[in-house]
């Protein structure tokens, strides 16, 4: 069952941008924390940005730190990763999620129960 829908993924050259979203579908997340995070090819899947209930905490991974930026749009039920200076390491599938038992934003992935499904980014060097 598939509770948020990502948008905004696509193939971009690096130094690019590209915009996710990730739309509620079925249910609200508004005062659930949200995160994103992706995997890449052959890889675990790793944290990427996170944003409590109310947006005043974030939380970055380094190696999107300064390049990347997580916000949130609760009248929308929608949560927005943008992402700049894209880098070919940033290829990955990019999922959100949201945690249902604490409003607090976190970096640990068991912490969140609703995912969505995925969206593509690929950076060409």
């Amino acid at each position: 069952q598939v509770h948020m829908v990502e948008s905004g993924g696509g193939l971009v050259q690096a130094g690019g941008s590209l915009r996710l979203s990730c739309a509620d579908s079925g249910r609200t997340f508004s005062t659930y924390a949200r995160a994103w995070f992706r995997q890449a090819p052959g890889k675990e899947r790793e944290f990427v940005a996170a944003i409590s209930w109310s947006g005043d905490t974030t939380y970055y991974a380094d190696s999107v730190k300064g390049r990347f930026t997580i916000s949130r749009d609760n009248a929308k039920n929608t949560a927005y990763l943008q992402m700049n200076s894209l880098k070919p390491e940033d290829t990955a599938v990019y999922y959100c999620a949201a945690r249902s038992r604490d409003f607090r934003a976190t970096m640990r992935e068991a912490e969140y129960d609703y995912w969505g499904q995925g969206t593509q980014v690929t950076v060409s060097s």
